[in-house]
């Protein structure tokens, strides 16, 4: 026998059963697959996005100008 063969899989199957019962397994495994149903859309989006227009780009603010008092203690080193 292998490692998991398939009555080590029923096994699992009928703890897990009786563990969680069948109407929680039933809405585990609908989140499951909303969720990489939700996954797969979201990355065909996103390859989308990218061949479309780019998004705008932040700037940064420009580097503030020296103080009065900053120019003076300098002069005076």
């Amino acid at each position: 026998m292998g490692t998991w063969s398939i009555g080590h899989w029923i096994v699992v199957a009928i703890v897990l059963v009786l563990l969680f019962g069948t109407k929680r397994l039933k809405n585990l495994g609908g989140d499951l697959g909303g969720a990489m149903r939700d996954f797969r859309k979201a990355f065909k989006d996103g390859g989308q996005e990218e061949k479309g227009e780019e998004a705008p780009r932040l700037q940064a603010d420009p580097p503030a100008q020296a103080s009065a008092t900053t120019e003076q203690k300098e002069k005076a080193s």
